[in-house]
């Protein structure tokens, strides 16, 4: 960037010197226009040449913007899910809050019922003390005067009976309200462990919400980030836009200028253009081997190497932000995400996720089938130093030079 603004400024000079000179009207030979158009031709080229780096800059730049756009479509769309997991956990926590307040009311009816049951136990209880207590402090003589009172022999069997009846009958009062309240008890105890149990199950489930929250603060503060870093790859792009807009009119000015310099020259500075395009062109990426013989010559395994020939065949397919389809469009991240889904393997949709997928390598050890990780953007490596990639809008899925920008780092899946 820098040294591309150097040049800017160099070629402002050269075409301010240029501006003030003009074709004499006498004694102007074609040697002495053609120096001057080959001179005005060597300036143009050179505004050409850097008005490519500039571009090319710019292209990675508009790469870097479309990363991030699909970045933020897909952490948005992690957003949305937490948030529906984190509303899902609120409702169970509300059920399991509703459960408890349920069950609490259960133990307070079983507590009256548990006291009910004891008072009715400890009534029969103290009834039988008090009789057994009668017939102690007044003796045997007052039960056998009882008896004794008796007219016949039948009435002393029937008032034995019915003391032994009254005996048999607190006992069984007795026993039967003791196994009452002992059911009661049981109740309320098991009513207690169903609460605990709720309990339990509710704090299992605040603790996974918090989890949940953890990770949605997590990719919020991402989101931010990711906002902050495309404003300012924005604001770079409008200045690169302004920069070659700048240099499009020093060009667009020294063809006027070649143009009046001399009609009948036209052809060659057209054919001198095409010369300089072509160059330009030359300059560009191209594969000196054939893709197949790239990934064949990697080291690797032989489904690293079946992994990459799958991504390469989708070379040429469109770029398209929060895409998944290898054939309709997919964005750098959602291209390696469907590449390994297609061959059974789940890793994480977004680039800043795909980060921490899998085991971490070097660059020099890279194989076919490595996630290569850039900021904001991921690759595919192919072998060979290169790499298969959803660039941009512009170029779509192509071919590029793994080292074509830093390495943040190298991931390897299987």
């Amino acid at each position: 960037m820098k040294k591309a603004f150097v040049r800017i400024i160099n070629l402002i000079l050269v075409i301010a010197v240029v501006g003030i000179m003009t074709i004499p009207s006498e004694a102007t030979t074609v040697k002495d226009i053609q120096d001057q158009i080959n001179q005005d031709n060597a300036a143009l080229n050179e505004i050409n040449d850097d008005m490519l780096a500039l571009q090319d800059e710019q292209d990675l730049l508009e790469e870097e913007i479309c990363d991030l756009d699909a970045e933020l479509i897909n952490t948005m769309t992690v957003i949305g899910g937490l948030e529906e997991d984190i509303a899902a956990s609120e409702e169970a926590i509300a059920a399991k809050e509703q459960d408890i307040s349920a069950k609490e009311a259960d133990i307070r009816t079983t507590q009256g019922l548990y006291e009910e049951a004891r008072e009715k136990e400890e009534a029969q209880y103290n009834a039988m003390v008090a009789r057994i207590q009668y017939l102690y402090e007044n003796g045997e003589g007052d039960y056998l005067s009882v008896l004794f009172s008796a007219t016949s022999f039948s009435e002393i069997l029937t008032l034995q009976s019915y003391i032994e009846a009254v005996y048999a009958y607190d006992q069984n009062m007795l026993a039967a309200y003791e196994a009452a309240r002992e059911e009661v008890k049981l109740l309320w105890e098991r009513l207690e462990e169903e609460k605990a149990s709720l309990e339990e199950e509710k704090a299992a489930l605040e603790a996974e919400k918090s989890v949940l929250e953890a990770n949605r603060a997590e990719m919020e503060a991402q989101v931010s980030y990711l906002d902050g870093l495309l404003a300012r790859k924005k604001q770079e792009s409008a200045n690169y836009d302004a920069q070659i807009a700048r240099m499009r009119q020093e060009a667009n000015a020294l063809k006027v200028k070649i143009r009046q310099e001399q009609a009948e020259l036209k052809k060659m500075e057209e054919e001198a253009r095409r010369r300089a395009a072509a160059a330009a062109a030359n300059g560009s990426y191209t594969v000196s081997a054939s893709i197949s013989d790239i990934i064949n010559g990697a080291s690797g395994s032989d489904l690293g190497k079946q992994i990459a020939r799958y991504g390469c065949q989708y070379i040429g397919n469109p770029y398209v932000s929060g895409g998944t389809s290898l054939t309709n469009g997919a964005d750098c991240s959602g291209f390696t995400y469907r590449i390994y889904a297609d061959f059974g393997y789940t890793i994480p949709r977004t680039s800043y996720q795909q980060r921490s997928a899998g085991t971490e390598v070097s660059y020099e050890n890279a194989q076919p089938g490595d996630l290569i990780c850039y900021e904001g953007h991921v690759a595919m490596y192919i072998g060979g130093g290169y790499i298969v990639h959803a660039s941009n809008v512009k170029t779509g899925i192509k071919v590029s030079r793994a080292t074509y920008k830093k390495i943040l780092t190298v991931r390897r899946i299987i």
